[in-house]
């Protein structure tokens, strides 16, 4: 994980121009160095100092070339899953004497296969200035949700990778009948706090697909004293909760000994703010000895079903998670009234 004490917290929530969860790079109006799709792809990007192309200097990234009229240089992004933005990182690495001046994005909401000239276009973010070879990071303040962003650049040059940080807001609506795994990034869960993410996201945890390898996970750095790691999920929907799943697949020499899970109902906090100690915790799975590359089930007895908004995984002492899993039904607003009645009771 490239994240420093001074990364802003929006990049630590989901990618959701992320090619790994199927967004895309639609149009450009020029790729003539390098092409558009870079832009989506994991890491910062490498640089080869002798590599050439018949078109000049091959470069990990989308650029363009050096424009000689008036106008600027564009990209228009499909999301990987619709949703709200809440930063956006325009990485310049290894673009030096080549990277462009200013950026700006557009935002637009439509169908997934629409047409980029059909849709209907919201300044996002104003023209900023960027700098060269670095992550250039701007926070958004909007709660609209989105199905398509375009990055424009001022005049021309290279971005090595664009992401766009936020939440996944599902097309669908989850029905109380319909057993979904609830943190799943696809169904709106996302994870907004950990103690250590030295090797591996915490948001990989939530992906969809099957781990492709042991990077593909969530996994700390080897602890040197007393204490034990932790992830907060946010669920996409609260629930009441049926079983749960934690996988340590492609993670033998490094998986974590031990695993407890616990739940809350923080209803009505919003998600950038939540702090772990606001809430009452309930352990919903008490500790357990996990094994190496192997999925583990957990099943959950009634009194522990919730229904909950927010899941804790605990690993003892650290190690490397490849996906967490939370099965349960959607609460009903009944529900979740009775709830924090009863929670306002005690």
């Amino acid at each position: 994980m490239d994240v420093t004490e001074e990364t802003p917290a929006f990049a630590n929530l989901l990618d959701l121009a992320s090619a790994r969860i199927g967004a895309a790079a639609l149009e450009a109006s020029d790729e003539f160095f390098a092409p558009k799709e870079n832009l989506l792809k994991p890491g910062r990007g490498i640089f080869i100092p002798d590599k050439y192309t018949d078109h000049g200097k091959w470069m990990d990234g989308w650029e363009t070339r050096r424009r000689r009229t008036p106008g600027h240089d564009w990209c228009v992004i499909r999301l990987g899953y619709p949703g709200t933005i809440r930063g956006v990182d325009i990485d310049t690495n290894h673009f030096v004497g080549n990277y462009p001046e200013r950026a700006s994005v557009d935002a637009a909401s439509g169908r997934l296969d629409a047409a980029p000239d059909n849709l209907e276009w919201h300044q996002l973010l104003a023209p900023v200035e960027l700098g060269p070879s670095c992550r250039n990071l701007f926070t958004i303040d909007d709660d609209r949700r989105w199905t398509h962003l375009r990055l424009n650049i001022y005049p021309d040059g290279g971005v090595a990778r664009f992401r766009a940080y936020g939440y996944a807001v599902p097309q669908r609506n989850l029905s109380p009948g319909d057993l979904v795994d609830l943190a799943c990034a696809e169904n709106g869960g996302v994870a907004v706090l950990c103690s250590d993410q030295c090797f591996g996201s915490m948001n990989n945890m939530l992906m969809p697909y099957r781990p492709a390898n042991m990077g593909d996970g969530w996994e700390t750095r080897r602890r040197r004293g007393p204490g034990f790691d932790w992830a907060v999920v946010s669920l996409g929907e609260p629930g009441h909760l049926k079983y749960v799943e934690v996988d340590t697949t492609h993670f033998k020499g490094n998986y974590p000994g031990r695993c407890s899970v616990e739940a809350c109902l923080a209803e009505g906090e919003s998600r950038e703010g939540f702090r772990p100690d606001s809430c009452s915790w309930t352990e919903i799975v008490s500790e357990h000895s996990l094994q190496a590359d192997s999925n583990h089930r957990f099943d959950l007895e009634p009194r522990h079903q919730g229904p909950f908004t927010h899941v804790r995984l605990n690993i003892f002492p650290d190690g490397g998670v490849a996906r967490f899993r939370v099965f349960g039904y959607p609460a009903t607003k009944e529900k979740m009234a009775d709830a924090d009645d009863d929670r306002r009771a005690e």
